[in-house]
């Protein structure tokens, strides 16, 4: 099988979609991997080292999409892209599709197959190629929200100027997170070992319930409803949104009014913005212009965030991307037919759309 891997080319993405380690694994497989000049340099791989593992190295996307059958990539294809992606294409990437009707309606129109990382599914019903980047970002949230809530980060709005762990005799912030699946929990093991007072809120009690096992009184963990949601986010420093409903646009739990009385210089981040957000006022920003201000509130939005750690990002990616990736060089697409949960990462084939969003 012919295998491209095209440089990211999404603002400030510096991830890529293959490590020089699993490109040498797929060579001695048989395979033949084309990797476009550049590639990997913002994760810290460069092009000799892709040599040595067996890629061909070229200098264009266009050159890597006509050679290849698969394009494996990380984030989804741009506009410039959308007219490389040929009906004979396997394309697999994280897609996203709920959050750009625009994007779906591309994709379906080249007839390409397109499997999205984010909707793969293991025996067990979780969601094994979205795991490690949403740890990333979990892990992320925290640290982003505690840097924005100093003075000084952000010149056009500061934040409140406040420690998340407190001090001697200085009360810690006060962080609600918005969904205890693994982006939740990411946030609040980071959110927790700063010495942050934390809500947790989810409607699955057995995941409320293990992390009150786990934690104890350090957090309070809530069982989502409106007038809950919106008591705690108006004490709220920070506020972490981390829904996701597979395939799907987010829940909106935070509206505009809520937000409207939250604190001045308060900071949401809201992880599930490429889902479409899960907070009213929520947008997309760039790792170039994270935030925006409304109503006084710092809002970070960035929709890529892991790609601020690439080379963690790339390692821990491929780790779970490349196995199923093997099994499309092995075999095809008709690798998904043997996969059941493999198979609904399948989100467009031959000009169908297979999934709701």
């Amino acid at each position: 099988m012919k295998i491209g891997v095209p440089k990211e080319i999404l603002a400030h993405e510096n991830r890529v979609a293959m490590t020089p380690d699993w490109t040498r694994t797929l060579h001695e497989a048989g395979h033949n991997v084309y990797v476009q000049a550049g590639a990997g340099v913002g994760s810290s791989f460069h092009d000799e080292a892709y040599r040595k593992a067996g890629a061909v190295i070229l200098d264009t996307a266009e050159e890597v999409f006509k050679k290849s059958d698969v394009i494996v990539k990380v984030k989804q294809p741009l506009e410039q892209e959308y007219k490389l992606i040929e009906e004979r294409h396997i394309l697999f990437t994280y897609l996203h599709l709920a959050s750009s009707k625009t994007l779906t309606d591309a994709l379906t129109d080249t007839g390409a197959h397109c499997i999205a990382y984010e909707t793969i599914e293991d025996r067990s019903g979780r969601l094994p190629l979205l795991k490690p980047m949403s740890e990333v970002a979990g892990r992320m949230s925290a640290q982003i929200g505690a840097r924005f809530l100093e003075r000084g980060v952000n010149d056009q709005h500061p934040g409140r100027g406040i420690l998340l762990g407190g001090a001697a005799g200085v009360p810690p912030a006060v962080v609600t997170i918005l969904g205890a699946g693994i982006v939740g929990r990411a946030a609040l093991k980071i959110a927790v070992g700063m010495g942050a007072h934390v809500n947790v809120f989810d409607n699955n009690l057995n995941a409320l319930s293990e992390i009150d096992d786990l934690y104890g009184s350090r957090v309070a963990t809530i069982f989502s409803t409106s007038s809950a949601i919106e008591k705690r986010v108006l004490e709220s420093d920070l506020v972490i949104g981390a829904v996701l409903i597979t395939g799907k646009k987010a829940p909106m739990l935070v509206t505009e009014s809520m937000v409207k009385q939250m604190r001045y210089g308060s900071v949401i981040v809201d992880v599930a913005v490429d889902q479409g957000g899960c907070i009213e006022t929520s947008e997309v920003t760039s790792h170039d212009n994270p935030i925006i201000v409304k109503h006084n509130v710092l809002h970070y939005g960035v929709a890529n965030m892991p790609g601020a750690v690439p080379n963690t990002s790339t390692h821990a990616l491929c780790n779970s991307t490349m196995p199923y990736l093997l099994k499309l060089a092995n075999r095809g697409i008709s690798a998904l037919d043997e996969d059941p949960g493999f198979k609904k990462g399948l989100n467009i084939a031959e000009g169908k759309l297979l999934i709701d969003i």
